[in-house]
C-alpha cells in the first residue's frame, strides 16, 4: 500500500469514526481525544491531517449537508408525480433516519452554534413546490392548508422520532433494534397521514 493510500484510509478512518460519535451515537461534544480512541489512532493524526477539530467538524457538517440536499433534490428537482416524489423523500428520509438517527439534531445544533448553516434550498424551488402542493390540494389529494403546513407536518412526521429518540426508548420501553424497525415501517403511515387516497 502506497504512502498516499494510508494517508487517505486514515482520514476516512477518522472521518467515519466522528460520523458514528455525531450522528449515530449522537456525542457532538466528543473531543479530538475521543475521537482519536474511537479511531484507534493517535490524536496527533487528527491534528495532522484536519489541522483542528473545528475545521473535521466542518467536513463533516458539509458531508451532511450533501446528504440534506440530495434529499431535498428528490422533491424539487424530479418530474415523478408528485405523489412518488414525496414517497422517494420519505423514503430516503427514512433511511437517513436508521443510518444516521441523530444528523438532523447535529445539523439543527450547528445552525443553533452560528456555524456551519447551509441552504438545502432555492427561493424558486420552493415556490414551485407550493404550486405542486396547491395543485394536489385543488385535486382533492390533500386537505386544505398553507403548503408551508403540508411541508411541517412531513419533516415532522419524518424527523421528530430520530431527535427524541432516546426519550421514545426509555420511555417506550424499547431497544434499539425495534426502534429501527418502527422508524423502518414509517412510510405507509405517513403517506397515508399527508395524503387522502
Amino acid at each position: 500500500m502506497s504512502k498516499q493510500e494510508k494517508k487517505d484510509q486514515a482520514q476516512e478512518l477518522i472521518k467515519e469514526t466522528a460520523k458514528n460519535l455525531f450522528f449515530v451515537q449522537g456525542k457532538f461534544n466528543a473531543t479530538t481525544q475521543e475521537i482519536a480512541d474511537e479511531a484507534g489512532v493517535n490524536r496527533t493524526l487528527i491534528n495532522y491531517y484536519f489541522r483542528s477539530r473545528d475545521n473535521l467538524i466542518q467536513i463533516i457538517f458539509d458531508e451532511a449537508h450533501r446528504v440534506e440536499k440530495k434529499k431535498s433534490e428528490i422533491i424539487m428537482n424530479s418530474d415523478l408525480p408528485f405523489k412518488e416524489k414525496i414517497a422517494k423523500f420519505i423514503d430516503g428520509s427514512l433511511s437517513t433516519s436508521l443510518q444516521y438517527p441523530y444528523l438532523e439534531t447535529y445539523i439543527v445544533s450547528q445552525i443553533n452554534k452560528g456555524s456551519c448553516h447551509k441552504k438545502d434550498v432555492e427561493e424558486n424551488e420552493l415556490k414551485k413546490l407550493y404550486q405542486d402542493i396547491e395543485r394536489e390540494m385543488e385535486l382533492g389529494n390533500i386537505e386544505k392548508m398553507k403548503p408551508v403546513q403540508f411541508l411541517i407536518n412531513m419533516i415532522s412526521l419524518l424527523v421528530f422520532p430520530s431527535a427524541v429518540r432516546p426519550l421514545f426508548l426509555e420511555n417506550l420501553m424499547i431497544g434499539n433494534k425495534e426502534f429501527d424497525k418502527i422508524i423502518s415501517e414509517r412510510k405507509d403511515i405517513i403517506l397515508n397521514m399527508l395524503f387522502k387516497n
